[in-house]
């Protein structure tokens, strides 16, 4: 779950430093927007140097609480490595298991989408997504 509240979910991103050491730099900012809607912006910086920039729409006034939108890219110097977007691809059989939650991969990574079954619009994504850049740091 992402929490009961907005302010439970910023506790959660403003402690994502500290619950993850692989993270070098932390630039993570809970904008909000009314007292339950909020923008998450910024990135993550792992040791070895790969980042993973975040952009997030979270709506606590909605039952449940959800991401309203979300894309998360990891980046190594000035080349993205793949991302992961809430945009649907209707017309995309392969991702219909998992519709709208899918990643963008090489070789071709603009139209090569797979499924994405470990994101959520009511659960905190982050948490898969740092594990996923930690296997490649570690």
């Amino acid at each position: 779950m992402l929490g009961r509240t907005l302010a439970d979910y910023e506790l959660f991103i403003y402690a994502l430093q500290d619950s993850y050491p692989t993270i070098q730099t932390f630039t993570l900012t809970v904008i909000r927007h009314a007292s339950d809607v909020a923008t998450v912006e910024g990135e993550l910086v792992f040791r070895n140097g790969l980042r993973l920039r975040v952009l997030e729409v979270v709506r606590f006034d909605l039952s449940p609480p959800r991401l309203a939108r979300y894309g998360y890219e990891v980046w190594r110097g000035s080349e993205k490595l793949y991302w992961y977007d809430s945009q649907p691809h209707p017309n995309d059989p392969a991702l219909a298991a998992t519709h709208p939650h899918h990643k963008h991969i090489p070789p071709d990574v603009k139209h090569h989408r797979i499924p994405a079954p470990e994101l959520s619009f009511t659960r905190a994504n982050l948490p898969v997504l740092i594990q996923e850049v930690e296997r490649v740091v570690l």
